[in-house]
């Protein structure tokens, strides 16, 4: 590895609901460098979420993201020949991250709607410990449950 590492950037809160972990949502959202199109998306679905359940909808946000945040993963390595699933916990940021990404993979697959409205409908699955995005993270567990076996592989 060449080099420094590239220092961490500090991110803004964003603008309506000045909460950093939604402004990192946003970021997660926007394709091609469209914020404002990635704002409205995540806005609009907020909007939804409100008039639906008439709770605070950044409340609703972080109980969702908490719920399909996972704790364990597994990870390829490769042993005498032999490639092994180790099971490793995972780190903090990176647990945020496979949370959003999660949430907005499973948003993006589903068809017929607008993007805010699966948004929308895939947050409030998640609030309610159900949908895509938690499927994807109790597989990700039982994988790991089912090879921890291998975990004496792990180098910590």
């Amino acid at each position: 590895m060449r080099g420094k590492r590239a220092p961490k950037r500090k991110i803004l809160p964003d603008p309506k609901y000045k909460s950093i972990n939604l402004a990192k949502f946003i970021n997660y959202i926007m394709e091609r460098g469209k914020k404002t199109v990635a704002q409205g998306i995540v806005y609009e679905a907020l909007d939804v979420l409100k008039e639906k359940t008439k709770q605070d909808p950044l409340e609703i946000f972080d109980q969702a993201t908490r719920n399909v945040t996972p704790a364990l993963e597994v990870k390829s390595r490769r042993v005498g020949g032999a490639n092994y699933q180790i099971p490793i916990p995972v780190r903090g940021e990176r647990k945020v991250y496979l949370a959003y990404h999660w949430i907005i993979d499973a948003a993006r697959h589903k068809k017929g709607k607008p993007m805010a409205e699966k948004l929308a409908n895939e947050l409030s699955d998640a609030y309610q410990n159900q949908g895509d995005a938690v499927k994807k993270k109790l597989d990700v567990h039982r994988m790991a449950e089912a090879n921890r076996a291998f975990a004496h592989f792990a180098r910590f």
